[in-house]
C-alpha cells in the first residue's frame, strides 16, 4: 500500500502540473471561439496538429527510453547526457532546414504566411529541448519543481494570448503612436498568427526556466547507450506518429471531406473531450515512473491491477459528469453559439478518449518487456484503422463520422493490447468489473444526453446512481484505497 500511497501523492502533483495548463488551454478556446469564425478555428487547429506531428518526429520516442535506462543504468550522468545530445541533434538540423525550407512549406501546408512555419519551426525545437530537462525532473523526484514551471508556461501563454487577441484591439487606437513601433497597425485585428505567438513566447521562457537543469548535464556520450537509446525508442516515435494520426487526422480530412466550417465546429466541440484527456495526462504522469520502478517489487502485477481498476473507476465518473453537465460546460468553454451545433460527437469522444487511457495503461506489459515493436505494431494498425473509418464514416455520419471512427480505433487497440500483454506479461486485471462499469456509464450517459439534459437534479442523481455501483463492485477495496 505504501508504493501506491506514493504513486497517488505523484500522481495529483504531476496531475496538477499536467492538467492545470491544459485546462486553461481549455479556457482558453472561450477566447478563439470569440475572436475566431469557424473557418479560422479550423486553421488554427491545423497548424497545432502539425505541430504535434513534429514534437513526436523531433523527440524520437527518447522521453521513455531515458526511463527505461536511467533506472538500470550505473551512470546516470551519460544516460542525461546522451539522451539530451540525441534531442539537441535533431532539433539544430530541423531549424536549419525548416528555416531555409519555411517558404517552400507555406502553401503545401495550407498557410497563408511564411511567418506560420517559421514560427512553428521554433516552437517546435524549443519544446523537444524542454524534453529532457522536464523528464530529469520527473524520475529525480522534484515534482515542486517540474509543477512550477509548467504553470508558468501556461500562465505566461494566458496573459500574453488574452493581451493580444482581447486587450490590445482596444489600446491600438488610443496608443497608436506607441503601437506603430511594433509594426503593429491601427487596423490591427487580432487572428491566428497572434494566438501562435503567445505559444512561442511560452515556449522560450519555459527552457529558460530549465536553464538550471540543461547546466548540470556533464557531456559524457556514451555512442553505445545512444545506439540503444534509440534503438528502444524508435518503436515508441513510429508509435507515436500512429498516435498523433489517431488523434489528429479527424481534424484534418474532415475540413477536405467535408469543408473548414464543419471542421471548425468537430474542432470547437472536440475541445469538451479534453476533460478526459486531462484525466489521463494526470493518471500518466504518475503512472509511467511508477510502473518502471515497481516493475520487479513484490506484488507488482496486482499493483497494475488495481491502478487499472481505479483508472476506469475515476474515468467513468469524469465521462459521465462531462455528459450530464454538457450544456453547462459548453457555456463556459464555447462561447460563440454557432459552434454548439456539434455537442452530440461529446459522449462519443469521451468514451473513445476512455480506451485511450485503458490503452495507455495496458501499453505497460510492451514497454517493461522490452517488446516495444509491438506498441509500434498496435499503433501502427490504430493509424490505418483511423483513416479508413474517417473515409468511411464521415462522408455517411458528418462529422460523427470523426467521432466514431475515433471510438472505434481505440476501443480495438485497447482489447488487441490486453490479449497480447496476457500472453507476454499476463496481469490480473478485473475485466468484469471494468465491462461493468463501462456498460452502466454508457447506458446513464445516453439515458441523461437523450431524454434529461438540463435536468440539474436528475444529472445529480445520475452521478449517484454511478457512485452507487462503484460502491457495490468494489467496496471490499474501498475503504484501504480511501486511506492511501
Amino acid at each position: 500500500m505504501s508504493a501506491l500511497k506514493s504513486f497517488f501523492k505523484d500522481t495529483v502533483v504531476y496531475g496538477i502540473a499536467a492538467v492545470l495548463p491544459r485546462f486553461i488551454n481549455l479556457a482558453l478556446v472561450a477566447v478563439f471561439t470569440s475572436v475566431l469564425g469557424k473557418a479560422d478555428f479550423s486553421d488554427q487547429t491545423t497548424w497545432y496538429v502539425y505541430a504535434a506531428f513534429i514534437n513526436v518526429f523531433l523527440t524520437m520516442g527518447i522521453e521513455t527510453a531515458f526511463f527505461r535506462y536511467y533506472t538500470s543504468e550505473q551512470d546516470k550522468g551519460k544516460v542525461i547526457s546522451s539522451a539530451f545530445a540525441i534531442l539537441l541533434a535533431t532539433s539544430l538540423l530541423f531549424l536549419i532546414f525548416g528555416w531555409i525550407l519555411a517558404g517552400y512549406a507555406t502553401e503545401s501546408l495550407g498557410f497563408k504566411d511564411a511567418l506560420f512555419v517559421k514560427i512553428l519551426v521554433w516552437i517546435t525545437v524549443l519544446d523537444t529541448l524542454a524534453v529532457i530537462p522536464f523528464a530529469y525532473l520527473r524520475v529525480t523526484g522534484r515534482p515542486i519543481r517540474f509543477m512550477l514551471i509548467k504553470l508558468t508556461n501556461i500562465t505566461v501563454l494566458f496573459i500574453v494570448t488574452i493581451f493580444l487577441l482581447l486587450m490590445l484591439p482596444d489600446l491600438t487606437p488610443k496608443y497608436i503612436d506607441i503601437f506603430r513601433i511594433f509594426g503593429i497597425k491601427s487596423d490591427y485585428k487580432p487572428g491566428v498568427i497572434h494566438i501562435i505567438s503567445a505559444n512561442l513566447v511560452s515556449s522560450l521562457i519555459t527552457l529558460l526556466f530549465l536553464f538550471p537543469e540543461m547546466m548540470k548535464i556533464k557531456w559524457s556520450i556514451d555512442k553505445m547507450l545512444i545506439k540503444k537509446l534509440l534503438q528502444y525508442g524508435w518503436p515508441i516515435m513510429v508509435g507515436g506518429i500512429a498516435y498523433a494520426i489517431n488523434e489528429n487526422m479527424d481534424k484534418l480530412l474532415i475540413q477536405h471531406l467535408i469543408d473548414k466550417d464543419s471542421n471548425g465546429v468537430y474542432a470547437a466541440c472536440y475541445k469538451l473531450g479534453v476533460f478526459m484527456s486531462l484525466y489521463i495526462t494526470a493518471f500518466r504522469m504518475g503512472a509511467e515512473p511508477f510502473f518502471f520502478n515497481h516493475a520487479h517489487t513484490d506484488n507488482a502485477k496486482k499493483k497494475y491491477s488495481i491502478i487499472m481498476t481505479w483508472f476506469v473507476i475515476f474515468g467513468c465518473f469524469s465521462m459521465l459528469f462531462v455528459t450530464v453537465f454538457i450544456d453547462l460546460l459548453a457555456g463556459l468553454f464555447i462561447r460563440n453559439p454557432i459552434y454548439l451545433e456539434g455537442l452530440f460527437i461529446v459522449p462519443v469522444i469521451l468514451l473513445a478518449n476512455l480506451f485511450s487511457g485503458i490503452y495507455n495503461n495496458l501499453a505497460i506489459w510492451y514497454k517493461l518487456t522490452d517488446r516495444t515493436r509491438f506498441g509500434m505494431y498496435i499503433s501502427i494498425l490504430g493509424a490505418v484503422l483511423t483513416i479508413v473509418c474517417l473515409l468511411v464514416f464521415v462522408p455517411v455520419l458528418g462529422i460523427m463520422g470523426g467521432a466514431v471512427a475515433t471510438l472505434f480505433t481505440y476501443s480495438s487497440m485497447a482489447i488487441i493490447s490486453w490479449y497480447l500483454g496476457h500472453t507476454y506479461y499476463p496481469v490480473p486485471y478485473e475485466l468484469n468489473k471494468i465491462f461493468l462499469l463501462i456498460a452502466i456509464t454508457i447506458f446513464l450517459s445516453a439515458l441523461s444526453f437523450i431524454y434529461f439534459r438540463g435536468h440539474i437534479i436528475i444529472s445529480c442523481l445520475t452521478l449517484c446512481i454511478l457512485g452507487a455501483v462503484v460502491y457495490l463492485v468494489e467496496r471490499k477495496n474501498l475503504l484501504p484505497f480511501i486511506r492511501l
